[in-house]
């Protein structure tokens, strides 16, 4: 491909809305232009990258056992009422209507598709296991698109689904999925780190995110220092500093003016450690409070587990209504509460201790010498708090806070949706039994621009050899000059026998222009044509990764290259 014949037009400097590097790069390189909020069209050379990464994702699909199909991206809402996620889902689903008034949903996600078309296709045991995937544009209605493809309303992703007879055999796709997911990530030069996940609104009994290290990630992962446990924040487990307390007897003080911990802590000189936080939430007919100890915070997803979906924060109404004070003053210990229908879930870190302050659920006044086990109405315990930085494992190893892209995603789902769908099957003694699911994304798009956020520099992007546009960067320089005509030609069939894909800048263009360019668009060798190199019977081979540069003889460019590639 010659550039002069090519669409592609590189920046000198970012856009105003391009916040981190890999969009500001996705932007100046040429890779695609944003059409509004949310929304890209992929350029030639972006098109091409993606590309890449797709062939990569099916072969290893394809080895895995995995059968392609391509299903609608407009869904009957009728299907998501039968699954329960219409509403559990509402906030990121694009509703549309037709001209008859019909409502129709653009899927973020295909497991009812998918169920449904199971349910028709399969009725005997000996129809499973199946596997299918599909590579297709997905869409969400994002609130605050940002970061270019990493948070878009529309997006490309491949998504699995495993049918299977029973657990056992369930686990089994599902590590074949995983062994695939981790091959996908190394091919196009990621290092993912799988880590334990919360299966959220999916469902299901277990979930993996595969999240690759990066300060700009919007998630947060917690790894174990000289160990191998890693989990997403919203899943992670650990043990803060430890605390000893002294046993006393309970009493009422007051406390005029407290609305917080920290305000307990500076004016009364009681450690945040040492309090108990009461955080109260609702459902809109029920009131369930969690405990957690006053230096730590409540974990969203953990508090959806042990009080169910829909809950929600309580306003300051809401709390004075369900527990007759306002923040500041709310605890749960039980003669508080009595008479009250209201579920209290404590954190795991609370047991034992002793010596601890908490509200009186009275305006301006707290207990102190609380022995949580005796003194609070305990209903559920649970671990619910956030991980932080220096918290220790189970092992006693202490625990580092990261942030990482989420590029994959995989759920063991059991059998939530095949019961809701229909998807069932006469298992060896005749006897219906409904398919035991998993399900497997990858944001294609996404993982596109986490290569490009993870191998770049100042200069530009460092493409690894597998999802590059074009391999190699042909550069010449003295277009006029026939014998570098004659080199560049030897170059081109040189490459072409080798199988190897190129980009010829033939602009008219200054070294310097050609050169910032090239580093710019950041293909893996940039073979630069000259007249003091023709001259010497060589061109100059670059490394974008390196900068190591060798002198190679015009005939062996494509040789020398695909040695590199085998290398």
């Amino acid at each position: 491909m010659r550039w002069t014949q090519a669409l592609l037009t590189t920046l000198r400097d970012a856009p105003a809305e391009a916040e981190i590097a890999s969009h500001q790069l996705l932007l100046r390189a040429g890779l695609a232009r944003k059409l509004t909020s949310g929304l890209y069209t992929f350029l030639p050379l972006g098109l091409r990258a993606l590309r890449k990464v797709e062939r990569i994702v099916r072969e290893e699909m394809d080895r895995a056992g995995a059968l392609e199909i391509l299903m609608p991206a407009l869904q009957p809402p009728d299907l998501w009422e039968k699954s329960g996620r219409i509403q559990a889902a509402a906030d990121v689903l694009f509703q549309v209507k037709d001209h008859q008034e019909r409502r129709w949903i653009l899927g973020p996600t295909h497991e009812e598709v998918v169920t449904s078309l199971m349910a028709g296709e399969v009725q005997s045991y000996r129809q499973l296991p199946r596997t299918l995937y599909q590579i297709q544009t997905k869409y969400r209605d994002e609130i605050r698109p940002r970061f270019g493809l990493m948070r878009a309303k529309e997006f490309l992703m491949k998504d699995a689904y495993s049918f299977d007879a029973d657990e056992a055999g369930a686990k089994q796709s599902y590590e074949a999925m995983v062994g695939a997911y981790r091959k996908i990530f190394s091919r196009v030069g990621l290092q993912a780190l799988q880590t334990e996940a919360d299966t959220g609104v999916m469902g299901g009994s277990s979930s993996h995110e595969f999240s690759v290290p990066a300060e700009i990630g919007e998630g947060e992962i917690v790894t174990e220092e000289g160990g191998s446990y890693a989990a997403a924040i919203e899943k992670a487990e650990g043990c803060p500093t430890e605390r000893k307390g002294v046993a006393g007897k309970m009493e009422k003080f007051p406390t005029p003016g407290i609305r917080t911990i920290l305000d307990l802590e500076k004016k009364h000189g009681i450690a945040a450690q040492d309090q108990v936080k009461t955080i109260v939430f609702t459902n809109g007919k029920e009131t369930g409070l969690v405990l957690v100890r006053g230096d730590d915070e409540a974990q969203e997803a953990k508090v959806a587990r042990a009080l169910g979906a829909g809950f929600r924060a309580a306003a300051d109404a809401e709390i004075k209504e369900a527990m007759g004070a306002s923040p500041g003053s709310l605890g749960a210990v039980a003669a508080t509460l009595a008479g009250k229908k209201i579920t209290v879930v404590a954190d795991l870190v609370l047991k034992g201790q002793v010596g601890m302050v908490t509200g009186a659920n009275e305006n301006g006044f707290h207990f102190k010498g609380i022995e949580v086990e005796r003194d609070l109405k305990i209903d559920k315990w649970a671990d619910m708090r956030t991980v932080r930085e220096g918290d220790v494992s189970a092992e006693g190893k202490k625990l580092k806070v990261s942030r990482g892209i989420e590029v994959g995603h995989a759920f063991l789902l059991g059998t939530k949706y095949s019961v809701a769908l229909g998807a069932k099957f006469l298992d060896p003694h005749g006897k219906e039994q409904p398919a035991v699911m998993g399900c497997y994304g990858i944001g294609v798009t996404r993982t596109l621009q986490a290569v490009i956020e993870v191998h770049h520099d100042k200069d530009g992007i460092q493409w690894p050899a597998a999802v590059a546009p074009y391999t190699v960067m042909l550069v010449t320089l003295d277009l006029a000059d026939p014998a570098v005509k004659a080199a560049t030609d030897q170059v081109m069939a040189s490459l072409e026998k080798a199988g190897v894909d190129y980009f010829w800048d033939d602009r008219d263009e200054r070294p310097g222009v050609k050169f910032k360019d090239a580093d710019l668009l950041g293909f893996p060798w940039r073979v630069t044509i000259g007249a003091k190199s023709v001259a010497k019977g060589g061109v100059e081979v670059k490394s974008r990764k390196t900068g190591a540069m060798e002198m190679v003889s015009p005939a062996e460019v494509g040789n020398w290259v695909r040695n590199q590639l085998a290398a």
